[in-house]
């Protein structure tokens, strides 16, 4: 009896029996009997050993089952009438899927975003962000982080009711931050009845891989000119998170009047939606110096060097109002956001383990579906197999992601990735690539079976990466609610397929998968690579 094993990472075959999966309970077995049979494969004649699946999965059971049921039943016909037969075949399958896969989509539930800037909404995002860390705590026993990120959540429910206010100046390079901040310290907080604290960031752009993080509760975004595209970029970020902005533009001293007004137009133009005309701001933190001529009466004249006025009236006393009326309501926003940012460092944290244990599972059905397809000549009997392992994994890949799929819903998203795959073309074109490399890389070459198998198995693993993907990227309340969107998935499948399409990923994959086939054909019928 041969054991399916899991691959080593350099694709060579392993001694071990697969990992057993407590989790999922998932526990296969693929061996075959001692006694060859001989398995007609178009022209070619090889010996097969038969299959036997030994699985714990009603899905599997039923769907392998009959597909391998129908299949015998095709070799003991006579050979005269195998084209007929076949075909017999393939509408007898194409019945039993019609019945076996018949449902209704599952209704989809859309989530409206909540109101930010008041106290149900900070305690609201607060006890989310506590359930996201109580999730990690449960999976992720051994771990230190459940405790770290409980420690923010308790200083942010502290800070609830704060009445000091920090306000973040950002901006390029070279637009006049830190001299904005010192006048504004000097000329307005000073002044201020409330507790206000100026902090700057790292000048924004220098660096595209490693830009400064933004937040406070109310930021100043500084810009030198008309906003450049990085500019318009970060600015709509921060807008549709939540956080509260204020435009300001400096140096207009340096523009003549009627270029002052075409650049303030052009800001509000291109801000408009994102931001409201009076939190577009110009303004002259530090003004050039002019040269002052003074003519005498006998003729001559003196010149002096006369520095100009801080121009910062017109952003103060927006400052002032904003404060004024929206100062807790800018506290609370401040803690929407900080919870939100907890959350989603649980939720990374809480992915990175649930991944850990999908993979091993996908895996294991990969090489399940290889070897269904693989020792099945029948393409109609091969749909209806790898449908029923597909189903299967999208009920255990559910159960790791807390998504609980009922049989039927499990059964649509199953024929939703296949119908996807086939109408993106994708069946196609890695069928051909797939091939394309068995024939051109002097990789064992199993003649009829190999490239349906590996195929399978790729569909298979492209399936269970796009089902992973979707859940890390689903709220964690939706999938405690049951949400689930196929639109979404299949936006993912084809995101996915891209990033899985390249030929070093298929190359590895097609050796790994060809090894663990090529086991179980005999060595005088295995049959070497086109290039030999």
């Amino acid at each position: 009896m041969i054991v399916a094993r899991a691959a080593n990472p350099d694709g060579k075959k392993s001694d071990r029996p697969p990992a057993s999966l407590d989790v999922t309970e998932v526990r296969w077995n693929i061996g075959r009997e001692a006694k060859p049979a001989k398995v007609k494969l178009g022209d070619n004649t090889h010996r097969k050993e038969k299959m036997t699946l030994n699985l714990r999965r009603p899905i599997l059971i039923g769907g392998i089952g009959l597909s391998a049921a129908l299949w015998l039943l095709e070799t003991l016909q006579h050979s005269g009438s195998e084209m007929g037969e076949t075909a017999l075949i393939g509408l007898a399958a194409a019945g039993a899927g019609y019945w076996w896969w018949k449902q209704q989509s599952p209704k989809l539930e859309l989530a409206l975003p909540q109101p930010l800037a008041n106290r149900e909404a900070a305690e609201k995002a607060i006890a989310a962000s506590e359930a996201a860390i109580k999730l990690l705590a449960s999976e992720a026993q051994n771990s230190a982080d459940p405790a770290n990120l409980t420690a923010k959540l308790d200083r942010l429910r502290t800070e609830l009711d704060r009445q000091d206010l920090r306000i973040t100046v950002t901006g390029g390079k070279a637009v006049g931050k830190t001299v904005l901040i010192q006048v504004l310290n000097s000329n307005w907080v000073s002044q201020h009845p409330q507790k206000l604290s100026l902090q700057e960031t790292a000048a924004l752009f220098a660096n595209t891989n490693a830009d400064a993080k933004i937040n406070g509760d109310l930021v100043l975004f500084v810009t030198a000119g008309d906003i450049t595209d990085s500019e318009f970029k970060t600015l709509s970020q921060l807008a549709s998170g939540g956080q509260r902005v204020l435009l300001v533009w400096n140096k207009q001293d340096q523009y003549l009047p009627e270029q002052q007004s075409q650049v303030l137009h052009s800001l509000q133009q291109k801000m408009q939606g994102i931001l409201g005309t009076e939190e577009i701001i110009a303004i002259a933190a530090s003004p050039n110096s002019i040269k002052v001529r003074q003519h005498q009466a006998d003729g001559t004249f003196k010149e002096r060097i006369e520095n100009q006025v801080s121009q910062l009236d017109a952003l103060t006393e927006r400052l002032t109002k904003i404060l004024t009326e929206e100062r807790q309501q800018l506290v609370w926003a401040s803690a929407v956001r900080e919870a939100a940012s907890i959350k989603l460092e649980a939720k990374t944290l809480l992915n990175a383990v649930r991944r850990d244990r999908a993979i091993p599972i996908i895996e294991q059905y990969q090489y399940i579906a290889a070897a269904t397809v693989f020792a099945n000549p029948v393409p109609a009997l091969d749909l209806l197999a790898t449908t029923a392992i597909s189903t299967q994994l999208v009920i255990d890949l559910g159960a790791i992601y807390k998504q609980q799929f009922s049989l039927d819903q499990a059964k649509t998203v199953a024929a939703t990735l296949a119908n996807q795959m086939f109408k993106l073309g994708l069946v196609e074109l890695s069928t051909q690539t797939i091939t394309g490399l068995l024939k051109s890389n002097a990789v064992t070459y199993v003649a009829g079976g190999a490239v349906q198998g590996i195929s399978a198995a790729y569909f298979t693993r492209i399936a269970g990466l796009s089902l992973i993907e979707y859940f890390q990227n689903q709220e964690l309340e939706n999938a405690a609610k049951g949400i689930f969107s196929l639109d979404q998935l299949t936006k993912t499948l084809q995101a996915v397929f891209t990033q899985n399409q390249q030929v070093s990923f298929l190359q590895s994959f097609v050796n790994q998968v060809a090894s663990r086939l090529s086991s179980q054909v005999s060595g005088p019928e295995t049959v070497k690579s086109a290039v030999n």
